[in-house]
């Protein structure tokens, strides 16, 4: 990365885009108001030394994730991502209201990243590829891949795992949202909910067990593992005002995680 942006200049760019998934500093005192705010939680990934290796985010988005693989001395970090909303694995039953609804309120697919790249004089390569499609023939292969958040987004997360197998040549580090109280009811069993009808886009939430189980499936085998961590949510995210962090949710989050936040649980991997 160069030298920082300048102050005034982060805050016009940051304001061109309408929804931030990522909270990102991209200046001195200036941050993208995401929808998720890694930052607290970042140093509780179970990272693996990037030091000279060349790595890949998968699902970058914002690319908080590919820019931290960057700042931890990564030679090379591609991104990759879908290249429009509709390329999302929608409900059903949403129909094309799904995709509509997403442009309205994000904005252009893959804006933010590139704002975030620019501002921090990023090198990251961005790549235009659905999960489902990675292979060493598209994207070459990778020392380390990492991927957070995304395999609740995915009908079919094990295929998407496929694919992250094929390009990956050492590690894989997963961080993943994780149902709370099936991890806690059941520690070690391996279980998910599917849910596909909610609106909100997700579709296996599973335990902290059966995300584990997942990624043993796909051909990886388990380093070492997080326990559950609350990952912090961003100024934009909907369920800041009162009235939901009220909720059985909300409560459920404090009671059984002893705090605020989405639920997740990483991992750190070898393929086998």
């Amino acid at each position: 990365m160069t030298n920082p942006a300048d102050p005034e200049r982060a805050r016009e760019a940051v304001a061109r885009n309408p929804l931030w998934y990522h909270t990102i500093e991209v200046a001195p005192g200036v941050s993208t108001p995401g929808v998720f705010d890694l930052r607290p939680v970042v140093d509780r990934l179970p990272w693996p030394d990037v030091r000279g290796k060349r790595c890949l985010d998968v699902g970058t988005y914002d690319g908080f994730l590919a820019f931290e693989l960057e700042r931890r001395g990564a030679a090379e970090v591609v991104a990759t991502d879908i290249s429009d909303h509709a390329e999302w694995d929608h409900e059903v039953r949403l129909g094309g209201q799904s995709t509509e609804l997403l442009e309205e309120i994000a904005g252009e697919k893959g804006a933010g990243f590139e704002i975030a790249r620019e501002l921090l004089g990023s090198s990251v390569e961005k790549r235009e590829i659905n999960a489902y499609d990675l292979s060493p023939e598209r994207v070459g292969e990778f020392d380390v891949v990492v991927c957070g958040s995304l395999l609740l987004h995915l009908r079919d997360p094990l295929r998407a795992l496929a694919g992250i197998r094929s390009v990956c040549r050492g590690l894989f580090m997963s961080a993943e949202q994780v149902d709370l109280t099936l991890t806690r009811i059941h520690p070690r069993r391996p279980i998910a909910r599917i849910d596909g009808t909610s609106g909100r886009g997700q579709w296996w939430i599973a335990n902290a067990a059966g995300h584990l189980r997942m990624i043993e499936a796909a051909g990886f085998d388990v380093e070492r593992s997080t326990g559950v961590y609350l990952e912090p949510l961003g100024p934009a995210h909907p369920s800041r005002d009162a009235a939901s962090r009220r909720g059985p949710r909300a409560l459920a989050e404090r009671l059984l995680g002893g705090g605020e936040g989405v639920p997740h649980a990483a991992a750190l991997t070898r393929r086998m």
